[in-house]
């Protein structure tokens, strides 16, 4: 293990709280709290290892499936839970397991409140379903995305109910999650984890946790730049798409083809990262994360972050404005949007997931429907979908579907798709993620 630090620290791993009277046989390594996209892989990369695991879930749907042998997570395979179990993995609804516990990790939703920051009631119950367990020497870490201060003053006072005190009797600290759901080359194992603990001595302990099953930790000073760290890589993520969303909209109009604009600019060596224009942002990170730092600056502070409010509100109009282009496009060929069929390809947010939160093609079929189309959808991992509680049909014959409907976008680039055949066979093609560059196919 390879271990990066902000600053020195005392490596050796000293026992925490009072350790007598502990039966080891009974034991587990780990707990993990929430068994969904983040939890599920921690779970098996733990396993994978030789530790011993059990897992908590308040859905017995997921506990159902996973004790037998069934996945419910696109990067966790049924094989993947299979060896799990063999290795002894467990699924439970009963927070009792917690207690056999050496190391409890949270892995609970964080969605959007009302008033714009994280909704913490999941977070607090799994804190509170640990304090009812917790015990002398036991380690805790919080992965849920949150805003900075969150460990220390929502989970920390929680556990510290039960009697037992951070740094001294049990170790807490913070960890975010970095999953890339579909990524095959950026697994748990090997993308940097970044830990802070909420004393030196939780550093370390969550450091060695940690080291178990991750080629590289990174210690950050405490908890709260640990969960800063993770809602900066996501605002830089959202910032950028967003500036290169706009600059889509502006070449249009200057007749610039800014796809070869940005192929240019990506030969540069130095202080460029290329970022691509797309029909709106997807996923539980990008568009949500960020708020999680505006509503802590705006209720601590008083004040707005103003990059992020801007970078929310271009790309919240990208549906719009693929809308406003595909009537163009309709108009060239003399036929309205209205009554006009249209297919839509690939509506997940991201390429070859079944992962549907926060996909831009939501707001982009419903403005759609608005305007009198009659929309229908194709996607090889999304057998139902439904806008506003309203079935949208899925095509069986793509090849057939794309001959029928007077225009196909294509919303997400799914690697089952043959895209020269797609721009071959559609009557007119929109191609929202810059792929297919032939004559008479549109491009964003």
């Amino acid at each position: 293990m390879q271990v990066e630090r902000t600053q020195p620290l005392d490596d050796k791993v000293q026992p925490l709280g009072d350790n007598e009277g502990r039966d080891p046989a009974g034991e587990v390594e780990l707990a993990v709290i929430g068994l969904g996209y983040v939890g599920l892989p921690l779970a098996r990369e733990a396993a994978s290892v030789g530790l011993r695991v059990v897992g908590l879930d308040r859905d017995p749907r997921v506990v159902d499936g996973l004790n037998s042998g069934r996945s419910h997570v696109d990067d966790v395979s049924d094989d993947d839970v299979r060896r799990m179990r063999d290795a002894g993995f467990t699924a439970f609804t009963d927070d009792a397991c917690l207690a056999r516990a050496q190391t409890v990790v949270i892995c609970v939703p964080t969605p959007l409140s009302e008033d714009g920051g994280p909704d913490l009631g999941a977070v607090v119950s799994a804190a509170r379903s640990v304090a009812g367990r917790l015990r002398s020497g036991q380690l805790v870490v919080l992965e849920s995305t949150t805003y900075p201060g969150t460990t220390e003053e929502v989970v920390r006072p929680l556990l510290e109910e039960s009697g037992l005190r951070a740094g001294e009797d049990f170790a807490l600290a913070f960890s975010p999650e970095r999953i890339d759901p579909g990524s095959t080359g950026h697994g748990l194992r090997e993308t940097p984890k970044v830990v802070g603990g909420c004393t030196p001595s939780c550093a370390v302990h969550a450091v060695a946790f940690y080291g178990k099953f991750v080629n590289t930790v990174v210690q950050a000073k405490g908890t709260r730049e640990a969960e800063m760290a993770k809602l900066l890589e996501n605002t830089y993520r959202h910032v950028n798409i967003a500036l290169v969303n706009e600059l889509a909209v502006i070449s249009h109009e200057l007749h610039v083809d800014v796809w070869d604009a940005i192929r240019c600019a990506g030969t540069k060596p130095f202080g460029f990262q290329a970022f691509r224009p797309s029909p709106g942002v997807g996923g539980h990170c990008i568009p949500i994360d960020p708020n999680y730092l505006s509503y802590k600056v705006r209720s601590s502070l008083g004040y707005e972050f103003r990059f992020v409010g801007l970078a929310q509100e271009i790309n919240r109009r990208m549906p719009e404005y693929v809308v406003r282009r595909a009537q163009d496009l309709l108009n060239t060929t003399g036929r309205p949007l209205q009554g006009s069929r249209v297919l839509l390809l690939g509506v997940t947010y991201k390429p070859d997931v079944a992962d549907m939160r926060e996909t831009p093609a939501e707001p982009l079929a419903r403005l759609l429907r608005e305007r009198g189309a009659e929309i229908a959808f194709h996607d090889p991992h999304v057998p139902a979908w439904s806008v506003e509680g309203t079935a949208v049909p899925r095509v069986g014959d793509l090849t057939a579907a794309l001959r029928e409907h007077d225009l196909t976008i294509l919303l997400q680039d799914h690697s089952a798709y043959d895209l020269p055949a797609l721009a071959d066979t559609a009557r007119l093609l929109f191609d929202t993620r810059g792929r297919i560059f032939k004559p008479g196919v549109e491009v964003l």
